[in-house]
């Protein structure tokens, strides 16, 4: 019998890297990856469960594809992740078309629990330890010519808010050389893009003992020197350890992109200390301020959470008056969730959805000119663009990304006119603007 298996993936970049290693390891054991669900006989769902909006897309994919159960029903459906973790025993009973849960951790051990399903207890759930390593297979799910590099595991913050700690467990680092020796097999592989993701890669080796706070610098240094990658780009950044150290080596090498992404989540005081962030708005201010004196030229991209409980409009003002001074390229709002298991879930003051609804409409619509203006500037400019290949919106124009775009983040460049290949780096002469995006054409071919 064929094993082939197809997969999905929810959520974040570091959920994407955990279903490449289960690629990997599954095509080594003689399973073929398809594109194609109807031809699979095994449907894998990477699965996130971070917040609601996340658990309902989780559940529609789960439901979708167990319809194809139906009429095959020797179809076995597997579903990894967040999800999972978040709600395991309860999964089994409520989703009797799944075959196979798997938590946050054992994804690593795929191909036994494939094996051993009939065997198996319908739900696999155990608490997050594992962290990957460079030994392991994995095949890259994003164009060929750039990759995700999973610098560490979990998250040892406590935001009121989050249950990331309580899914993935606490900070757990990769070691330097591992994530060097796994650089260096992408840069020869030809990757154009690198990009280090974790949940907090300011806090990268404070679990090994490295007390240093330099240690993403030593790590981005390593890189620098033992790869050719063009591009590297770092999300997220914690807003407590965006370094002097940090910004002055970005400033001074040209492939380390001057793109910050801190995740700063309000600037009202009161609001930071419900939320559990050890900072203040002094602290919001100081940082923005450091990044624009040692890097003048970066792209600050942040987000706000908008309704958390005891927020109120003068707090909302806050934001706005924040993003009116500073001006950053870019900012995601997204309204609090109200999650069970998350510690603000019983914090009194909780905010009504329909004022969370205006809250959240009332800063995008601050935010949308600013960006507009950041784009405008760019009319008239040439600026490095790296290509993806042919638009989602139209065949007749090809879709790239300057340094100041993040992939399935941010805004794109349209291509107008002129010849290249997906993975090409060129120079793109920007002729229109808009609030997210740009438009123009290649006027030189810098990488191949």
């Amino acid at each position: 019998m064929s094993n082939k298996i197809y997969t999905v993936t929810l959520g974040c970049p570091k959920n994407r890297v955990d279903t490449e290693v289960m690629l990997g390891l599954l095509s080594e054991a003689g399973y073929e990856p398809t594109i194609d669900p109807d031809e699979a006989n095994i449907l894998l769902i990477n699965t996130c469960g971070f917040i609601q909006p996340a658990v309902e897309e989780s559940i529609d994919e789960i439901l979708t594809l167990s319809t194809l159960k139906k009429a095959r029903p020797e179809l076995k459906l597997v579903v990894t992740g967040c999800f999972v973790q978040r709600y395991g025993d309860a999964l089994a009973q409520q989703l009797p078309e799944v075959d196979l849960f798997i938590g946050t951790d054992g994804f690593q051990d795929i191909v036994r629990h494939l094996q051993d399903m009939e065997s198996s207890q319908p739900e696999l759930l155990v608490t997050p330890r594992y962290v990957m390593n460079s030994n392991q297979p994995r095949i890259l799910t994003t164009p060929s010519h750039r990759a995700y590099l999973k610098i560490s595991e979990g998250c040892s913050n406590s935001c009121a808010y989050c249950l990331i700690p309580s899914l993935r467990g606490p900070m757990r680092s990769r070691t330097v050389d591992d994530l060097l020796y796994e650089a260096g097999k992408l840069s020869q592989a030809g990757i154009k893009e690198l990009t280090l993701v974790g949940q907090d890669l300011t806090a990268y080796g404070l679990d090994l003992g490295n007390t240093s706070a330099n240690n993403l610098e030593l790590l981005l240094q390593g890189l620098l020197a033992q790869t050719t990658i063009p591009w590297l780009r770092l999300l997220y950044l914690y807003p407590t350890r965006v370094t002097a150290e940090l910004l002055q080596l970005m400033a001074s090498e040209p492939r380390l992109l001057n793109y910050l992404d801190i995740p700063l989540q309000h600037v009202s005081d009161h609001v930071l200390k419900a939320m559990r962030r050890p900072f203040g708005s002094q602290h919001v201010h100081a940082v923005i301020e450091r990044i624009r004196t040692i890097v003048p030229e970066a792209a600050i991209r942040t987000t706000f959470m908008v309704g958390f409980p005891g927020e109120t409009e003068k707090d909302v003002e806050e934001i706005a008056n924040f993003m009116q001074q500073h001006r950053l390229h870019n900012v995601g709002i997204f309204t609090y969730c109200n999650e069970e298991g998350c510690q603000a879930e019983n914090f009194p003051g909780q905010v009504a959805e329909e004022a969370k609804e205006e809250r959240y409409t009332h800063l995008m619509e601050i935010q949308a000119p600013i960006s507009q203006t950041h784009n405008q500037a760019m009319v008239g400019k040439s600026i490095e663009v790296l290509v993806e290949g042919l638009s989602k919106e139209t065949e007749l124009l090809l879709e790239g990304r300057a340094h100041f775009q993040a992939a399935d983040i941010d805004g794109c460049v349209y291509i107008s006119d002129g010849n290249c290949n997906s993975g090409d780096i060129v120079q793109v002469k920007i002729n229109e603007a808009h609030p997210y995006d740009l438009v123009g054409e290649i006027v030189e071919k810098t990488e191949g």
